[in-house]
């Protein structure tokens, strides 16, 4: 990931038009036009060897002629100048290009790369409609307008939406911070721009219309940092992809990649929305809307039917309808006639006066049990529409403050417009139907919603993971070495139980008889069991036969393994039958079939499936997906986000399942999918839940040699258990160090506790650090592929004795490190430890530099740094700060 020279694209001083014509309705000449007519205040070269001058402009032949090194260069040049383009570009400085130019083929392309990377210029499309940034004058576009400034962004893989946006928003009033059509993304891709927009000051929100994201670790990292900072609201076109390729599993069939994309925005933090309505509505609210403080909303209304409309619309999405206190509806009994409807939505009666609509909002504004304020006018002939919308306004502006998000319905066209224009102008969020409405306040839920999640402190996992991880990775290689990638069901059973998974024992029998034997054996524990076909070249058993349950007796079994082989003969005579897995049957009256299965998504890499079992998964199709890893909190949600789940909850006389027992299979499950890479399909199916926990039946696994064939890496990098170690200490005794953890919240709490404030300066520059659980979630819940944190607790207590971390920049190629101690152990080798753990890990990483600011008087600090090889330097603007460094791989450091 890098953001290197991005601020040549998104802050330029100058710009050169390399292509430009005076070609009535050329590119080159539409271009010319709105970059000089934009405002920017910089120069703005044009460049074409065969003019002197456009538009009275001067014309310079090449890059190379120009009077100076242009910041940006925007291309329109035919496709196979495109590479020597940017080559000359290159080779004079310029940091940054948009390039228009369409039909530029692979090996062009690649060309154009190639002379990009040695300088670092840094590209946008090719084929795309350009770049606008309207705080500093810049339509670096063919676009019809320049919208005005705003604090929106909007990154479109669709120049044509970018238009359509661009004109939405200008009879809107809503003006946009940076407008970047993506294009092709040779080089600049959704990454880099949402990681640029996270620090962006002038972009107070992000909106994405995306077609497919490549890169998609860097994607999730940059993604799940732009969402902890600013709403991002995405649209993903694609939603029903067609001939979907049938998969060997149920699991491959199922996980179509739209569903693996909702999965990666959730999990980012990422509010999607399904159509350019839902874009257009996020952009207003995002636009003009506080955030929520919480999810109550009043509605007041003129007419009873719109207000209906809308709470009806509300409950469809489970939002909250405000509770009104007896104390507001005394208010406004105060003030409204005795006919309304006493509760919410606030039904003011169709006569309603601008004076009543205005005592109402007052005393709803004022509400305590509210969060948001939905007001509905319905045109009559007793009451002026644009008279309301003024009470309405002179309410809010009133109040003050604008803690209390604000949303209006003028229902109707001529009766309504000017009511709206009053409302656009005021900036609030006006919608045309009382669910257009709704449709805007939900996207303020979901994005409230969203950061909820992302803060969440999960639970701890009880008494941790045990596994057997060398017992499972001799199976899955053991397969590999005989050319197999199918494991049987033994052998699948096999991993799932060394990972701690509850399985059906299974027998493997070679023959009818040995099917027999197997079944008398466990006919004398069990009533009955279960017969299977083992055959690589079906996935299916039940598809042809091959099942038999409540088997009785091993006479039975034999003749039921002689008619299956029969029956297999009949209809797969091109399968081998391998023989036969016999089991006991598992009776738990009540049970619930769920399925648990991992795939690899083309984009995201593994992704995990859940939902109900059986054998009619393909038809019921309800199932959820997650991307590993997976904790305790991640594995519950992904269970909610099912129908069954409801089930799973318990109903009438059917107890609560144990759904603790379930989230641990999806996280047992999950650290097999980050352990064993050449695991490439996975199905538990069915995997039986109930009162008394679960228990997988049958199971499948598909792998491959990582060597010969890589697997999609993970798009979120796993918890990177090898970094943990223990170490004694002398006077403390054994510590162990490990990289920090989500759940481990609870500890910092007492941790704060036991650091002075004076430790607290020098270590926050604050005495009084914010200890809200907002702060502690950003020290725990970390993005392992940007940061790190390593703790040292106490093997003997658990308890927190002192944490190190690292921040790297978007390149990854300099890091920024803290380290803190409790008061008590201070000067104890605490430091020293962990500081030694956080250098070796960036010194693996391949990162370049590690750096901090360090306070003059902290003595101690500036000490170990100086044993520990860095070198420390008076912070040229401030004498009372040091500025310590530790060179850790030369090349990166200065590349």
């Amino acid at each position: 990931m890098t953001v290197r020279n991005l601020e040549f694209l998104f802050s330029p001083a100058s710009i050169a038009l390399i292509g430009a014509s005076p070609e009535p309705g050329s590119v080159g000449r539409i271009m010319a036009s709105n970059l000089r007519s934009g405002g920017f205040a910089g120069d703005v070269w044009l460049v074409n060897p065969r003019h002197a001058e456009i538009d009275g402009a001067p014309c310079f032949a090449s890059a190379s002629k120009l009077p100076g090194v242009p910041d940006l260069a925007v291309i329109v040049t035919p496709p196979q100048a495109v590479a020597a383009v940017i080559a000359e570009l290159a080779g004079i400085g310029t940091k940054a290009a948009v390039v228009i130019t369409a039909g530029i083929d692979r090996a062009s392309r690649e060309r154009m790369f190639e002379a990009a990377r040695p300088a670092c210029l840094r590209v946008q499309g090719p084929n795309c409609l350009g770049l606008i940034l309207p705080w500093i004058g810049v339509n670096a576009s063919f676009a019809q307008r320049m919208p005005p400034a705003g604090d929106l962004a909007f990154i479109s893989q669709s120049g044509a939406l970018v238009t359509a946006i661009i004109d939405w928003a200008h009879g809107q009033g809503i003006g946009f911070s940076k407008v970047v059509s993506m294009g092709d993304m040779a080089d600049v891709d959704f990454g880099d721009t949402l990681d640029y927009l996270a620090g962006d000051p002038e972009s107070k929100a992000i909106l994405l219309y995306v077609e497919q994201v490549t890169q998609a670790a860097k994607f999730m990292s940059a993604a799940r940092r732009a969402a902890r900072a600013k709403p991002v609201i995405v649209l993903k076109s694609g939603r029903h992809e067609a001939g979907a390729k049938a998969a060997r599993s149920h699991t491959g069939a199922l996980s179509g990649s739209d569903a693996v994309y909702s999965a990666a925005f959730r999990r980012a933090g990422l509010v999607r929305v399904d159509d350019l309505d839902g874009l257009f509505e996020a952009a207003q609210m995002l636009s003009f809307a506080p955030r929520l403080r919480g999810e109550r909303l009043a509605i007041l209304t003129n007419g009873g039917g719109a207000g209906v409309l809308a709470a009806d619309r509300l409950a469809d999405f489970d939002g909250t309808m405000a509770a009104l206190t007896p104390e507001t509806v005394a208010k406004l009994d105060a003030v409204l006639p005795a006919t309304w409807s006493k509760g919410n939505p606030v039904d003011i009666i169709g006569d309603a006066a601008p004076a009543r609509y205005q005592a109402a909002m007052e005393v709803l504004l004022e509400d305590a049990t509210s969060d948001a304020v939905l007001v509905i006018n319905c045109p009559t002939a007793l009451a002026s529409s644009e008279g309301a919308a003024d009470a309405v306004l002179a309410a809010v502006l009133a109040r003050g403050t604008h803690d209390k998000a604000v949303l209006t319905n003028w229902i109707g066209e001529e009766a309504a417009a000017a009511s709206r224009r009053l409302f656009v102008g005021a900036r609030m969020p006006t919608f045309p139907t009382p669910a257009a409405a709704i449709d805007g306040f939900m996207h303020l839920v979901r994005y409230r919603r969203s950061q909820e999640e992302l803060m969440r402190t999960p639970p701890a996992s009880p008494g941790g993971l045990d596994l057997d991880r060398d017992g499972a990775r001799g199976i899955i290689e053991s397969a590999i070495s005989q050319g197999r990638e199918m494991l049987t069901e033994h052998e699948a059973k096999g991993v799932l139980k060394a990972y701690g998974i509850p399985v059906a024992e299974t027998v493997v029998a070679r023959d009818a008889d040995g099917v027999a034997a197997a079944a008398g054996k466990i006919l004398a524990q069990y009533r009955a069991c279960v017969i299977k076909i083992h055959s690589d070249d079906i996935s299916h058993k039940s598809d042809v036969g091959g099942v038999r349950l409540g088997i009785m007796s091993a006479d039975e079994a034999r003749e039921a393994a002689r008619s299956m082989a029969a029956q297999v003969q009949r209809v797969r005579p091109d399968a081998n039958l391998e023989g036969w897995v016999v089991e006991p049957m598992i009776e738990r009256p009540g049970a619930h079939e769920l399925i648990v299965g991992m795939s690899v998504d083309a984009t995201f890499g593994p992704v995990l499936l859940f939902g109900a079992g059986g054998t009619a998964v393909e038809v019921i199709k309800d199932t959820a997906h997650a991307l590993p890893p997976l904790d305790l909190r991640l594995a519950s949600d992904l269970i909610r986000q099912t129908r069954v789940s409801r089930l799973l909850d318990g109903y009438r006389n059917r107890p609560r399942a144990d759904l603790g027992a379930i989230a641990d299979v999806l996280v047992r499950v999950s650290t097999l999918i980050s352990d064993r890479a050449e695991l490439r399909e996975l199905d538990i199916n069915p995997l039986l839940a109930d009162e008394k926990g679960c228990i997988a039946v049958d199971a499948r696994m598909r792998v491959a040699s990582e060597a010969a064939s890589p697997r999609k890496p993970m798009s979120i990098r796993p918890y990177p258990a090898q970094w943990e170690k223990d170490d004694v200490v002398s006077s403390i005794g054994t510590v162990h160090v490990r990289p920090v953890r989500p759940d481990d919240e609870p500890l910092y709490i007492d941790f704060f506790a036991r650091v002075e404030a004076d430790d607290l300066h020098m270590r926050f520059f604050t005495a009084a650090p914010d200890r809200s659980h907002r702060f502690l979630a950003r020290l725990t819940q970390i993005d392992y592929a940007r940061e790190m944190a390593f703790v040292a607790l106490s093997k003997e207590t658990g308890e927190l004795l002192g944490a190190a971390r690292l921040t790297a920049d978007p390149d990854y190629a300099r890091a920024e490190f803290g380290v803190l101690v409790r008061s008590d152990l201070k000067g104890r080798g605490i430091g020293w430890l962990i500081m030694q753990q956080l250098i070796a890990y960036a010194r693996a990483e391949g990162l370049g530099t590690l750096y901090g600011e360090v306070l003059a008087i902290n003595a101690t600090m500036l000490g170990m740094c100086r044993k520990l090889g860095f070198q420390v330097e008076v912070d040229p603007e401030d004498a009372t700060l040091r500025h310590v460094t530790l060179a850790l791989n030369e090349a990166r450091a200065a590349g």
